[in-house]
């Protein structure tokens, strides 16, 4: 039967492993259905750094959404990402360790991209609606280009060889805002971030703080592709009847942060708890482990419904951004 939906299996483009850590043996990971160009990964059990591996900047190249610092280079921990996974060496965790690893698909060996002032390389997946970018700096305000095609929603950008915060668009706050991935403030308005400016369908814009002279880059970007992704924001109501948020799908992977007070970074995925009420949560912005407790949601077959008031998540009158992927669109896809 024809269908409407570019990803009809959201399995092809974005996936959450849950593993041990293979210990000094190394082992490989083999389950997944694409060759991923991002892995992001964390130690569930254990208070480690969030993991951030691309194909672009190349496997032996470490980012942490917790620090400021700049990348780390590991020959021994991530060694390849291969046709249906990736393969860790020595360095990977011990293994009493457990992990989570969120896995995209960008556009495999990068290309050099002109569409902007600054000449980027791109791995981009124009048909799930992610690019992995790197770029250097120039000082003044500048132009990158994404490789999409269409208007990206989500960015987060991070400084590679200098110690920095991350920085993150999101279409729900506008051109005008930036949140730090790293950190649990709110929204900071300054147009050294994105220049007052949107991204277009080819080149976000930079303004002097992600574009420090003769720094080197690295940039995610996600474009909203229906019934596989979805990006946008809600208000809270105080109640244990929380908002629902409607996103077509049923989701695989959820993030969430306010954006109008402080709090932390919060991410759900269906392979961690896999029954409702979901609470089990990791921190962007923490090397916590895995938490669990009063940060309730339902992960239902079009959307999510919160079922909590507090501050992360459920704040009445707070406002809210969100990230969310799919496991399956809306046409196929069940409540569990």
């Amino acid at each position: 039967m024809a269908t409407t939906f570019a990803v009809p299996d959201g399995r092809v483009a974005m996936n959450a492993v849950l593993r041990n850590g293979f210990g000094a043996s190394g082992g490989s990971i083999t389950s997944l259905n694409f060759q991923p160009d991002l892995v992001w990964e964390k130690s569930r059990n254990g208070a480690f750094n969030h993991q951030f591996i691309d194909s672009v900047r190349g496997v032996s190249k470490s980012l942490h959404s917790n620090l400021t610092s700049a990348e780390d280079t590991y020959p021994t921990y991530f060694l390849s990402f291969n046709t249906n996974g990736y393969t860790l060496g020595a360095g990977d965790y011990t293994t009493g360790d457990t992990l989570v690893d969120w896995c995209w698909k960008a556009g495999g060996t990068a290309v050099s991209n002109t569409a902007g002032t600054i000449t980027s390389s791109v791995s981009a997946n124009t048909t799930a609606g992610f690019s992995v970018v790197t770029y250097t700096g120039t000082g003044p305000t500048a132009t990158v280009g994404h490789g999409l095609g269409v208007v990206p929603s989500f960015i987060i950008i991070k400084s590679r060889n200098n110690a920095d915060n991350w920085y993150a668009y999101h279409s729900a706050i506008g051109n005008t805002g930036s949140l730090n991935p790293n950190l649990t403030s709110a929204t900071f308005t300054n147009s050294a971030y994105w220049n007052n400016t949107s991204p277009t369908a080819s080149v976000f814009t930079i303004g002097t703080i992600p574009s420090q002279s003769t720094w080197t880059y690295v940039a995610y970007c996600w474009a909203p592709v229906a019934g596989y992704s979805a990006f946008g924001s809600y208000t809270g109501n105080g109640s244990a009847d929380g908002p629902f948020i409607y996103t077509g799908f049923r989701p695989r992977w959820f993030m969430v942060k306010r954006t109008d007070s402080t709090s932390n970074w919060l991410v759900y995925d269906t392979s961690r708890i896999g029954y409702n009420q979901a609470n089990n949560y990791l921190l962007p912005d923490l090397a916590n482990a895995e938490g669990s407790g009063d940060n309730y949601l339902d992960i239902l077959s079009n959307g999510l419904k919160i079922r909590v008031a507090n501050q992360s998540t459920n704040t009445s009158g707070g406002t809210y951004i969100y990230a969310a992927y799919a496991e399956n669109p809306l046409k196929y896809a069940n409540a569990r």
